[in-house]
């Protein structure tokens, strides 16, 4: 049995601000200003569908590892052990070397360095997405001093820099509200339900309960209450902040029109809003804001990735793997913004109904009488939609045939037709699995 023990505040807090910057990467900061522009008057209810999948999941996501007391492995250790690999692999792939990583570093430079380059200036993408990994490869090779570097550092000053950002948007905003819905054809919330998507936060937090688990252990703590009880404190305090700088860059965009009207993305929109409150500072706050950002969530996907891969793979250890994911990160990063961009919806399409079906069937899994029957029912049909989807998005034709069938599922028209196909797919695993909760449930 392990003793528990008790953390200060002050590292209590630590870890909060730790999962809350790991999550806040470019993508929290650009999506909400533009979500905002959009929705116009409807600037709430666009909010409250981004906070739900943009905050609300990934909390249920790390509340659910919280349960487990674990990471990915603990959500498919109902799944046969190839396909638990095979999930996993492609998850981590996607919010680690492929995807979500390269991106930070590619957002980062587009918002924060190629303003003072300017667009004619060769190589230096290359340059800074070299040193960007470089440092988080610094980072993350010592995962248990996380809570220092992160936590206690780089955080706080992350924090101070949003802070004024919020001051200066609710102290000098740059216009009115304007009418609602200028710019959707769908409902605002459907909106901004399947822009939250696009953080890809979801995603991490299957990741991520492994790493603030790892990070509290360094600090002695090994009772599994006690690990359960701090990861979830950590994960309450990471969402009350993005969601305090949601609603902040959502009211940025929704007040924007004066200075960004038809703006064509989000970091256009942050750009001039904060240089227009700010001045000449603005463009370096903005910097800073976006490069502390980007930072400490790359940092935290490459130690996922290298705790993932060195446990299911152990070909080389975590360490090596880190090495290896920052290298193949700041390769793919040299792609370029859209490109990459290009890739990553159709991608998303896939795997992120897989990790929403995943986080509610664990959250419920003791109630299950066999598991890996309702685990199997539920995801097979959620698995097949969301293929067809995602190759449909990458412009493949061949599934066209198919998407007109599934054109006819309910939600289908607001990205959600894998959901009742899933909730069936459901029903019919607990019905095969012979009896509708485990025996000692009932005790």
């Amino acid at each position: 049995m392990s003793l528990s023990i008790r953390l200060k505040s002050t590292d209590v807090v630590a870890v909060g601000l730790m999962t809350f910057a790991l999550f806040l990467g470019a993508g929290n900061l650009i999506f909400p200003p533009f979500l905002g522009q959009l929705a116009g008057e409807a600037v709430v209810p666009a909010a409250a569908g981004f906070l739900l999948t943009g905050v609300g999941l990934p909390l249920l996501g790390l509340m659910v590892a919280a349960k487990l007391g674990g990471g990915l492995d603990r959500f498919t250790q109902d799944l046969p052990k190839w396909a638990a690999m095979l999930t996993g692999i492609v998850l981590y792939l996607a919010i680690g070397p492929l995807f979500a990583a390269p991106r930070t570093a590619v957002v980062s430079f587009e918002m924060g360095v190629l303003p003072f380059v300017g667009e004619e200036s060769t190589g230096a993408l290359a340059l800074y997405s070299a040193g960007f990994f470089l440092l988080t490869l610094v980072l993350a090779l010592f995962p248990g001093r996380l809570i220092e570097t992160v936590g206690k550092l780089i955080t706080p000053l992350l924090v101070l820099v949003l802070v004024a950002i919020a001051i200066g948007v609710f102290a000098a905003p740059q216009g009115v509200v304007a009418e609602a819905g200028m710019h959707l054809e769908e409902p605002a919330f459907i909106y901004g339900f399947k822009q939250g998507y696009q953080t890809m936060d979801t995603l991490a937090s299957l990741a991520f309960g492994i790493v603030i688990i790892t990070a509290l252990r360094q600090r002695g703590v090994e009772d599994r209450a006690d690990l359960t009880r701090y990861t979830i404190i950590a994960a309450i305090i990471a969402a009350v902040g993005l969601s305090v700088v949601y609603i902040v860059l959502s009211y940025l965009g929704a007040t924007s029109y004066a200075i960004a009207a038809g703006a064509e993305n989000g970091a256009r929109i942050l750009n001039l809003y904060i240089t227009a409150v700010f001045g000449d500072w603005g463009m370096i706050i903005l910097a800073l804001t976006i490069g502390l950002a980007c930072l400490t969530t790359s940092v935290g996907l490459m130690t996922a990735c290298g705790e993932y891969f060195a446990e299911v793979l152990p070909v080389m250890g975590y360490r090596g793997y880190v090495v290896l994911c920052t290298i193949v990160s700041a390769l793919i990063a040299n792609m370029g913004l859209t490109e990459l961009l290009a890739v990553t919806i159709p991608a998303l399409l896939v795997v992120y109904p897989i990790a929403i079906a995943l986080i509610m069937l664990c959250l419920f899994r003791e109630r299950f009488a066999q598991p890996g029957i309702v685990f199997a029912f539920t995801l097979l049909p959620v698995l097949a939609i969301s293929i067809v989807d995602g190759l449909s998005a990458a412009g493949l034709s061949f599934v066209q045939p198919l998407v007109d069938v599934y054109s006819h599922l309910p939600l289908q028209s607001s990205g959600l037709g894998w959901m009742v196909p899933g909730v069936a797919g459901f029903v019919i695993g607990m019905l095969k699995s012979g009896s509708p909760v485990r025996q000692e449930s009932l005790a």
